[in-house]
């Protein structure tokens, strides 16, 4: 059974012994190296590949320091003459403190490269310029308004975003998982001048490290085997927007490049010498703290202060909790609306358990929840009986309180973001409906409704009343 478990996994495993003598072999391995199982059992390393030596073989590296390896780009030559490059994890086999042997799990990187190439070669069709330019990059979704939410410092986010918008200066956006910053990414590009032009977005953590390089810069002919005269995503940006997602886990080498990128705007195709001047704004993404990454030196100094200028940070979905039920119920209605004619609603006590609940995938975790409630509700009104086991612990904690109405929770969630804004702007009335993107009135209205106390709120209408006079003496 194990033995066919490994020979059905899509990645080539091989094991060697304490001497560094085959002992597994499976079928992908097999079919990387062009060699038969036969061939390789029972013999050592090196008397199958001749071109690697006790330094370049991983496997043998691995037994001589006892210490496991990510992520090795390796080439070498098998016994036939073909020449496989692989992208390996290496780990020894240790037993009561005994390294017994050890096993490799290697992908094909010559697949990795090729599948590159061909992804390369469809942006480039997508991207390729002619006379007439599209009112929108054909990767772009989402604009600034597509951010949904009341929250006041999100709101405040929003404005900032549409003022990074008119510049071009760099951006960065710190948030975590699920925070919004690829919509956050998308609706800058789209607010900017360069929204007609490519919108280009790669994931920095989802590729390995030679593939990113000639992935942002291009490449030149003969820089390795098989090289073509191919431009990069650098390139194809080219009056637009890169967007480079986890920045963090960008090489630091890859980081001074991108660093000289912004700086002079040159960049120089992998194995070339001719410099290419580019038009392009970056925008960038953590869903770590930043200065932790630069102390962690996973990420440049100069680099982040380079992009700091213009700096986001998005606050986790708990932070923002009277987004939660506008949230859900957007989602609730934009997926009811393409399943059936049959419109769900959210039972007040669902709502009042997702204000508590600590959302650790924020906006997406609750964006699966709600089409996790869609799919097994067999009614119109979805309870806490149709959410996520995980929920139930939360649940338990308001089934015994059941009494509060959905108009109550929406009355408290309301007088806690009026007493949230006065706070931050210190009772400035004006100040705090600006903060709260309603007029003046509007708040002065609702602060006294939501003051059951009478002498609050004789107490409010004074100091309403004292705001007048000095608005109308300023």
């Amino acid at each position: 059974m194990l033995e066919r478990i490994l020979n059905g996994i899509d990645e080539a495993i091989h094991a060697v012994d304490h001497n560094g003598v085959t002992i597994y072999y499976n079928r992908v391995a097999s079919e990387h190296d062009g060699m038969s199982w036969e061939e390789v059992m029972g013999r050592h390393i090196l008397q199958v590949f001749p071109s690697l030596t006790s330094q370049t073989s991983t496997l043998l590296k691995v037994l001589e320091t006892k210490k496991p390896i990510y992520h090795k780009n390796q080439r070498y030559e098998n016994k036939k003459g073909v020449m496989i490059e692989t992208i390996n994890t290496t780990v020894p086999l240790v037993v009561e403190g005994q390294v017994l042997g050890a096993v490799e799990i290697a992908k094909n990187y010559g697949k990795i490269k090729m599948l590159s190439n061909q992804l390369m070669d469809l942006k480039t069709k997508m991207y390729k310029k002619d006379h007439t330019l599209p009112k929108q990059s054909p990767e772009v979704h989402f604009t600034l308004n597509d951010f949904i939410t009341v929250d006041p410092v999100c709101r405040r986010i929003i404005e900032e975003a549409f003022l990074f918008a008119s510049s071009d200066l760099p951006v960065i956006i710190y948030g975590k998982t699920g925070t919004g910053k690829e919509i956050l990414a998308q609706g800058i590009h789209a607010a900017s001048i360069r929204r007609g032009a490519p919108f280009i977005v790669q994931n920095c953590g989802a590729i390995p490290e030679t593939l990113l390089e000639s992935l942002l810069f291009g490449t030149s002919k003969g820089s390795y085997t098989g090289a073509v005269e191919k431009a990069g995503l650098l390139e194809l940006a080219h009056g637009g927007t890169l967007f480079l997602d986890e920045l963090n886990s960008m090489p630091l080498e890859l980081q001074t490049k991108l660093l000289r990128v912004l700086e002079d705007g040159t960049i120089r195709r992998v194995g070339g010498v001719t410099a290419y001047k580019v038009d392009v704004r970056i925008i960038t993404a953590l869903n770590e703290i930043p200065e932790n990454c630069v102390k962690e030196n996973r990420l440049r100094e100069d680099l982040y202060y380079r992009l700091s200028t213009c700096s986001i940070s998005l606050p986790s979905l708990m932070e923002r909790k009277m987004d939660i039920p506008i949230l859900a119920n957007h989602f609730l209605s934009r997926s009811t609306h393409k399943k059936s004619t049959v419109k769900h609603q959210l039972a007040e006590s669902v709502i009042r358990i997702f204000q508590s609940y600590p959302w650790p995938g924020n906006v997406r975790e609750l964006k699966n929840t709600i089409e996790y409630v869609l799919v097994k509700s067999q009614e119109d009104l979805i309870t806490e009986k149709d959410l996520p086991n995980k929920f139930l612990s939360t649940a338990n904690l308001f089934l015994a309180d059941e009494n509060k109405s959905l108009r109550q929770v929406l009355h408290e969630t309301e007088k806690a973001c009026i007493q949230d804004a006065l706070r931050k702007t210190d009772g400035n009335v004006q100040k705090a409906a600006k903060l709260l993107q309603i007029p003046r009135q509007t708040l002065q209205y609702k602060m006294t409704r939501l003051i059951e106390n009478k002498s609050q709120r004789f107490q409010a209408a004074e100091k309403l009343a004292a705001a007048d006079q000095n608005t109308q003496q300023g």
